[in-house]
């Protein structure tokens, strides 16, 4: 039987953030190689490479097939994991066509289950489908990579490309969800090996958030913390910049963490744990920390006492239409309690406005209390003017959150200015209490559910270091 999903097909809100121009076809696929339009003459020299994607007009595949996982479905523009091609066995081969002829250096492929285990595959290409030339043998996907994964190719001018699926790590299925075709070697979607010891950020203290839904239980995937230490990336929503900082990419629609929450997250939560899946995520545990002003029993039961975390960051991309008082905003940073948000830290940029604001939202415990704003850097207003001293994008600035007792210090820190420090005193907000425990937040937090469908907001990360007192792995 071929591979199932495990529910129909739903309507996605998600969508692929690389778009490009094809035809995509119906869902029926030729038993036969369709006869190309009369060939023209390669070019005498390589196309000049400059990191274009082709537009792929069709796909065949020769075998048989199951209705619900066509080889058209490779080409749809679709990134939802039911939008796939599926076929069993060893020598599966997928022949895409450009067209015409193009100076091919690249593919970029969205493996189903592309986190989970590797793709076995080789790849040829073709002026005229009559003679191959092989431009990769034998490789296979990382078995990391969840987005488009980067398939470097040796470079070829032609018009036709044959994927061929050997299996996979865990079984002979061969199952893609999308395929792009480049010019150019090396583009975006590097895996993040060496990522943690180069820029300080130790993401075996983290789990995920992305607003993908691959294991089909309604709500968007975590990834955990040994799967990320490993080299996790998503070329979609978590991957590696230009400058080697991590890019975290919300879309204004998609996958929630819960039925409770209203809004998109790329986000990193933070886990004492470190990857000892027999503590539980959630409680007064060795996974979470607690303020120092609650009692030593609490304490000694916590993974830390206080709280230090480090964050540099630049913010590339806000929301520019909306609800007027969503546009331009996003959480950066957050302390989570049981249920509320002792802080939450906001970057918001308006439309019109050169630069943006940061301030900080705190959640009291008493019942029936308002939160509290703090405005740091210009104003959180939905019709602020630009503030003189305010942050623009793509500047790269820094911020700490710390908690010493109930006592709450935010600091955002910029080269060649002075840093600008708030104190909140939290001792009336009940965060000290036995049953209460806590835990950082790093990342996108997408604060706009009416946008235009194609926004999204968009930071990248340089550095993230938390410490606790009594916390190992910290000290």
């Amino acid at each position: 039987m071929f591979e199932m999903s495990l529910r129909n097909k739903i309507t996605s809100l998600l969508f692929c953030f690389v778009l490009f121009s094809c035809s995509g076809g119906s869902d029926s696929i030729a038993t036969s190689v369709v006869s190309p339009d009369p060939v023209t003459e390669a070019p005498e020299s390589p196309i000049s490479c400059v990191n274009e994607q082709y537009p792929i007009i069709n796909v065949s595949f020769e075998g048989e097939v199951d209705a619900d996982f066509t080889a058209a479905k490779t080409i749809d523009a679709d990134t939802t994991p039911e939008s796939r091609w599926s076929s069993l066995g060893t020598q599966q081969a997928l022949i895409f066509d450009l067209g015409a002829i193009k100076s091919i250096g690249s593919l970029k492929i969205k493996w189903h289950q592309g986190a989970q285990r590797q793709a076995y595959f080789k790849i040829e290409t073709s002026i005229d489908q009559s003679s191959w030339q092989n431009v990769l043998t034998d490789s296979s996907s990382s078995g990391k990579h969840s987005g488009f994964e980067q398939v470097d190719l040796t470079s070829s001018n032609a018009r036709f490309i044959k994927l061929t699926g050997m299996g996979n790590s865990d079984n002979d299925w061969n199952s893609i969800v999308e395929v792009q075709a480049h010019s150019c070697e090396g583009a975006d979607g590097k895996i993040l090996d060496s990522f943690p010891n180069e820029l300080g950020i130790e993401l075996l203290d983290w789990y995920l958030s992305v607003p993908t839904d691959e294991d089909n239980n309604g709500t968007s995937d975590s990834i955990d913390e040994n799967t990320l230490a490993a080299g996790y990336t998503n070329s979609e929503y978590f991957y590696t910049s230009a400058d080697n900082g991590i890019v975290m990419r919300s879309p204004s629609y998609g996958f929630k963490t819960s039925a409770n929450t209203s809004y998109v997250r790329v986000e990193l939560r933070e886990m004492l744990r470190r990857g000892d899946s027999s503590i539980r995520t959630q409680g007064v545990n060795k996974n979470n920390w607690v303020f120092g002003s609650t009692s030593n029993l609490t304490q000694a039961n916590a993974g830390g006492v206080d709280g230090e975390l480090n964050v540099t960051l630049a913010v590339n991309k806000v929301t520019t239409t909306g609800e007027n008082y969503q546009i331009g905003r996003l959480v950066i940073g957050q302390i989570h309690a049981n249920n509320d948000e002792p802080i939450r830290l906001y970057y918001r940029k308006l439309p019109n406005n050169n630069k943006g604001s940061i301030y900080f939202a705190h959640e009291s415990r008493v019942e029936d209390s308002d939160e509290v704003y703090v405005e740091m850097i210009g104003s959180r207003s939905n019709s602020a003017s630009d503030p003189g001293d305010g942050i623009a994008l793509d500047e790269k600035f820094s911020y700490r959150i710390n908690v010493t007792a109930n006592l709450l210090t935010v600091t955002i820190i910029r080269e060649g200015k002075d840093d600008v420090e708030t104190s909140l005193d939290m001792s009336d907000s009940l965060f000290d209490t036995q049953d209460q425990y806590h835990y950082f937040k790093v990342g996108v937090y997408h604060l706009n559910n009416s946008s235009d469908i194609d926004e999204y907001a968009q930071a990248t990360f340089y550095a993230i270091r938390n410490a606790h007192n009594g916390y190992a792995a910290s000290e």
